[in-house]
């Protein structure tokens, strides 16, 4: 059975999937690398970054909604530095007492969180809009391209397939629970038992997961290696990039490095 939802490549007739990808990997981390760095509470660098994503989106004919919609993978990890906002020293914006401590909300802490969360939500857009537009296998090809370690790509090589075969025994084992749960009441809205036994259920199949996609993995490996794999995958090699490629890559840096600089004349 093929794993439909994992794929996150989109292909489109658009000028942004027809550029190489070693030219979209390379402007993609440069970006990431852009946003990581630019300073807190730079709220306009902030908005020209994110207009060129959604300018990109739009020429990726991807659709904003999508591109938003996978963003809110984001979220969950941004509240890691959601404490910054207590810790941080500064002007207070009011305190609030739990039990016997007394917490103060920090103007400095909020501006960090805000701006560490909207960084990161960009970052992750422009990723999305790398692998919807890039097909996986050229993707690892050009990070082997830019010299990226041979262990790493195949990492990533690896890591990516293996979520297909983790995708594929998960619906194998729901396939079987559900063959196994026949319900002789229609009527009933509820199949099974308590919340602990649900659990328990749910347990067991995590750990049989864990189990079948171990052996799993060890066959796929062991073919791999009767078939000749040495940690390289092998591939027709990647066109020579156009010039109208690096003219793109050119002109893309040169706007990255003028909103940094921007952002550290201004607001560092």
């Amino acid at each position: 059975m093929h794993i439909h939802f994992l794929e996150p490549y989109k292909p489109q007739p658009s000028l942004v999937h027809e550029i190489d990808p070693r030219i979209k990997f390379v402007l993609t981390v440069a970006f990431i690398l852009t946003t990581a760095l630019t300073p807190p509470a730079a709220w306009p660098i902030y908005t020209l970054l994110l207009a060129v994503v959604w300018a990109v989106a739009l020429l990726s004919e991807l659709g904003l909604p999508f591109i938003l919609k996978r963003s809110l993978i984001a979220f969950p990890f941004v509240l890691a530095a959601f404490p910054i906002i207590f810790t941080m020293e500064g002007p207070t914006l009011f305190n609030f007492n739990l039990g016997t401590w007394t917490i103060s909300l920090s103007q400095p802490g909020l501006a960090r969180f805000i701006s560490i969360a909207l960084k990161s939500w960009i970052s992750v857009q422009a990723a999305i809009i790398l692998a919807a537009s890039t097909p996986f296998p050229e993707l690892l090809q050009a990070m082997r391209a830019v010299k990226i370690p041979r262990l790493l790509v195949a990492i990533f090589g690896l890591m990516w397939r293996y979520l297909f075969v983790l995708a594929d025994e998960a619906l194998r084992l729901l396939r079987a629970r559900s063959a196994r749960s026949g319900c002789g009441d229609p009527s009933r809205e509820k199949i099974g038992g308590s919340v602990v036994w649900r659990a328990r259920v749910s347990g067991g199949m995590a750990g049989s997961l864990l189990l079948r996609g171990i052996e799993r993995s060890d066959r796929i490996y062991n073919a791999m290696l009767a078939r000749g794999y040495d940690g390289e995958v092998r591939a027709i090699p990647l066109p020579r990039v156009r010039i109208s490629h690096w003219l793109i890559l050119f002109i893309g840096l040169i706007i990255l490095v003028i909103l940094l600089a921007l952002s550290y004349i201004i607001f560092a």
